[in-house]
């Protein structure tokens, strides 16, 4: 049960994201840190989401980490992520991020 000081709204931020989260920029992740991984500023917990690039029209689940930086900051993708997307490990793909939750 929450605190009785506790809001709505922290309740909330401490949930994993879920639904269209935007666009985000991403970059090559640190390529020794295997999965399936987005870290990004867009959400706040961690939690599942989808990511779509549309230059491939392809799709891909992977763990959403939080990323200590602001909104706009771009993401960094996991070595799998960029390969299972198809997109150019030299580039900055724009990625749509759907929260899955949990």
């Amino acid at each position: 049960m929450p605190a009785p000081d506790e809001t709505s709204e922290a309740r909330a931020d401490a949930s994993p994201a879920t639904g269209d989260l935007g666009l985000t920029v991403a970059s090559l992740g640190t390529a020794k840190e295997p999965g399936l991984w987005l870290k990004t500023p867009l959400v706040k917990v961690p939690g599942r989401g989808r990511l779509s690039y549309a230059q491939t029209g392809r799709t891909v689940e992977v763990d959403l980490i939080p990323l200590d930086a602001p909104r706009g900051a771009g993401s960094r993708l996991s070595l799998e992520g960029f390969q299972a997307l198809g997109a150019p490990l030299t580039g900055l793909p724009e990625l749509r991020v759907t929260g899955l939750g949990a």
